[in-house]
């Protein structure tokens, strides 16, 4: 009897030790799998004028960069949430964010891919494109 409950504990702790006996995501979401399920959730959220800067070769801050509009301070922080949420459950990635109680600027940081969302008027004022993309692309952004 003894014996029978070491052996059920032994298995209880095996299977909350692994995520996937649990219904959860892995944790190795590449920085590709990432951005694929960002630029997704952005679409889906309605984010506007959606950039995507690769930084591979370029710093060591991240793979990727993404860059979007949200219309409204409220929209700027209901997409982060739902971006940060959608990551965790689904990818199993944790995000770091800053500036979602204003609105005006949110940044989520995965590790591998930096997204920033902005409001229009402060996303212009920032430029960030203009400073991570080469000029001819930063030119034909839309402004």
């Amino acid at each position: 009897m003894k014996e029978d409950n070491v052996l059920s504990f032994t298995a209880d702790a095996a299977m909350a030790a692994d995520p996937a006996a649990q219904g959860m995501p892995a944790m190795n979401a590449t920085s590709e799998t990432q951005l694929e399920r960002i630029l997704t959730s952005l679409d889906d959220d309605k984010a506007e004028e959606i950039v995507q800067i690769d930084l591979r070769g370029k710093t060591a801050i991240g793979d990727y960069m993404v860059i979007c509009s949200g219309r409204s301070s409220r929209q700027v922080s209901s997409i982060s949430e739902k971006l940060a949420e959608c990551l965790k459950t689904e990818l199993g990635v944790s995000c770091k964010i800053e500036g979602k109680e204003t609105g005006d600027w949110v940044l989520i940081d995965t590790g591998d891919v930096i997204v920033h969302v902005f409001r229009p008027e402060v996303r212009e004022f920032y430029q960030l494109e203009k400073m991570w993309l080469p000029s001819q692309q930063a030119a034909a952004t839309p402004s």
